[in-house]
């Protein structure tokens, strides 16, 4: 499905937002099975959080038009028992949805987990005992699929976050995320100035105040400060939801091409 995210994304942004059923579904029939057609998939796209819309007979990027300050934003922090989701888990999830500068939801857990190394207690201070008897890990990443739903995916070093929870709901059968990416980090650099970008040093420098570190949701609330900090620095040329996301990606040079 990643294929089909970015290759719509790219087409959507060469039209203006939208495309008609004849591109949709030549994109799309490329990555059909027998078993799906560009209907089904139109409806796998809406239910993992891709951001698209059928209007009129066409296909809207929604987050093309929608105003960033409109766009809601799942930003989310996760804790786990080791770095590769391969071999290791989620043991605690944190998240808060934010829209309009004000936070109008949150999500938080710890996950049962049977293992879990001392150095993971000494960067996090969780312990063993916290995770037993705790949701499952099914039940917790259902319920955050469900939190997420289509908003725009943001975490500090927003790879790992999304990859480890990519392919956790892929495992458990909640397939793969479609919701659109941005990372903190990169956001930061293009609007805070700085020496380092790590968000233990930014919750210090902005004065931010939060004092746990290292812990999902607390690290949640310390982004969401950091992200609304960043938006206000925006330059003038941002309007979307789709122009932020594409500026926190940019090179400085494009970023002087468009001021």
């Amino acid at each position: 499905m990643r294929r089909v995210y970015e290759e719509l994304t790219a087409a959507f942004r060469r039209n203006n937002g939208r495309l008609s059923p004849a591109s949709y579904e030549r994109i799309v029939s490329k990555h059909t099975t027998l078993f799906e057609n560009a209907d089904t998939l139109f409806l796998l796209l809406q239910a993992s959080g891709y951001p698209i819309e059928k209007e009129n007979e066409e296909y809207r990027l929604t987050t093309y038009t929608t105003p960033y300050r409109e766009q809601k934003f799942c930003i989310i922090d996760i804790e786990t028992n080791g770095s590769k989701p391969e071999h290791a888990q989620v043991i605690e999830v944190g998240a808060v949805m934010v829209q309009n500068g004000q936070i109008i939801d949150h999500f938080e857990s710890f996950v049962e987990c049977a293992f879990l190394p001392e150095y993971i207690t000494k960067v996090t201070g969780i312990v063993p005992e916290d995770l037993v008897g705790a949701p499952s890990r099914q039940e917790v990443l259902t319920k955050l699929r469900t939190f997420l739903d289509d908003a725009v995916f943001v975490a500090h070093n927003a790879d790992f976050d999304y990859g480890f929870l990519n392919h956790s709901f892929d495992r458990f059968g909640l397939g793969t995320i479609g919701n659109s990416k941005l990372c903190s980090i990169d956001l930061a650099k293009r609007t805070i100035k700085s020496e380092r970008y790590g968000l233990a040093y930014l919750n210090e420098l902005l004065e931010i105040g939060t004092e746990v570190h290292h812990r999902a949701y607390s690290d949640a609330l310390t982004t969401a400060e950091v992200f609304r900090i960043s938006l206000q620095n925006l330059p003038d040329y941002v309007h979307s939801t789709d122009d932020l996301l594409q500026f926190s990606s940019s090179s400085r040079k494009e970023r002087t091409k468009k001021s």
